[in-house]
């Protein structure tokens, strides 16, 4: 399979399984692909495995079993120190609670992970981490502390630090969750931008059906399996 067809992320029956007393299963055999470019939603009833299978995509836990292959690579043998690194480089992370850090201001929010994949000067970060911020409206509110804003506006600013890296996924666990109407389209719309302009893929874990259906491709999952969409 060539650089041109090949899936920006696939699994190979992939299996998530917590060693308690009587063993969970919360990822069950899946095997899926991702081409570059989707709008991808994640979506079923609680306790499905749809953030267990996030966070097995995203790099941030390993499986029991099988493979997560992202842009071509293999994942599963590699050290914490390269997953770590694959994590800065290629992949962004949006959550239901925004996690900035209390004591920083937004745009210094922003620089935290270009500063650690020290790709750009100062400068330049400083200048992109404006632009990103610039770009979500919040041209006003760059030195002011994440208190000072807004629960719509912090969310805001979890997705300009997301995607400072530029990276091939932004990776989003109920990104609406704590958000009116007004700012949960604001940030559909924010997904929908990066999809069509930047050719990001956005994987987006969901249980707002409406929100839902403006993805490109819905998939669903009950008891940690996929039932439509893979």
């Amino acid at each position: 399979m060539n650089q041109l067809t090949r899936p920006l992320i696939e699994t190979r029956n992939l299996t998530r399984i917590l060693p308690l007393e009587v063993p969970v299963t919360l990822v069950d055999d899946i095997s899926l692909s991702i081409a570059a470019g989707q709008f991808v939603s994640i979506t079923g009833p609680s306790g499905s495995g749809k953030s267990s299978l996030l966070y097995l995509l995203g790099l941030l836990d390993r499986p029991t079993s099988g493979e997560v292959l992202l842009d071509g690579e293999a994942t599963a043998k590699l050290s914490s120190e390269d997953l770590c690194r694959i994590r800065l480089e290629k992949l962004g992370f949006v959550f239901q609670f925004h996690f900035l850090l209390t004591e920083f201001s937004i745009i210094e929010n922003v620089r935290v992970p270009m500063r650690k994949l020290n790709k750009w000067t100062d400068k330049e970060q400083q200048e992109r981490a404006e632009a990103l911020l610039e770009e979500l409206g919040l041209k006003d509110h760059l030195h002011k502390l994440p208190s000072q804003l807004s629960g719509g506006q912090r969310q805001r600013v979890a997705v300009a630090r997301a995607v400072a890296n530029e990276p091939l996924v932004i990776l989003a666990d109920e990104p609406t969750g704590n958000l009116d109407t007004k700012n949960s389209d604001i940030v559909r719309d924010i997904f929908r931008k990066l999809v069509d302009r930047q050719k990001t893929t956005v994987v987006m874990v969901t249980h707002d059906m409406e929100l839902a259906a403006a993805t490109d491709r819905r998939i669903h999952l009950v008891d940690g399996k996929i039932v439509s969409g893979g």
